[in-house]
């Protein structure tokens, strides 16, 4: 019997069915909010991460961001990756890294499920593509070639 026709009736609500009833409707709104996936704008998370984030400007490039950690094995994997992609491709997009042991904050903004995980974004800061695990460097310029960036590193 729903509550109004309880009342209705004359009968009393006990403050056992209010705090049931009131459970359901908070874990109702925790399990809408948690579905909703908010996604964080790129620069905001960068920020909150300690990270300079390019700012959308005429001469902003697009970005590979890396979010892993220093003692993960894939992530060590992918370190020589970064830093060769870095200085070799300076002049087509920016490659950035972000420990998440040593900043959790990071992961939870960028909404990480496992690392290393690499999240490309155009010069306006739009998130073009998302890939969880190692990823070799042939893959990573292949995938930048998709999106008509196309790196002068081999």
């Amino acid at each position: 019997m729903c509550w109004r026709r309880a009342l209705k009736k004359g009968s009393k609500m006990n403050g056992k069915n209010i705090a049931i009833i009131g459970a359901v409707v908070v874990a109702a709104g925790a399990i809408v909010f948690l579905k909703q996936g908010k996604k964080t704008d790129p620069a905001e998370a960068a920020a909150k991460a300690g990270v300079e984030a390019s700012a959308p400007q005429s001469n902003a490039l697009p970005r590979l961001v890396d979010l892993g950690a220093t003692k993960c094995i894939p992530c060590k994997m992918m370190k020589p990756i970064l830093d060769d992609l870095k200085t070799t491709c300076a002049e087509t997009f920016k490659t950035e890294f972000i420990d998440v042991w040593e900043n959790p904050d990071a992961g939870k903004r960028y909404g990480i499920n496992i690392i290393p995980t690499q999240i490309f974004y155009n010069a306006e800061g739009k998130e073009l593509f998302r890939h969880e695990g190692f990823f070799g460097k042939d893959d990573i310029l292949d995938k930048w070639k998709e999106f008509g960036v196309v790196p002068n590193a081999k």
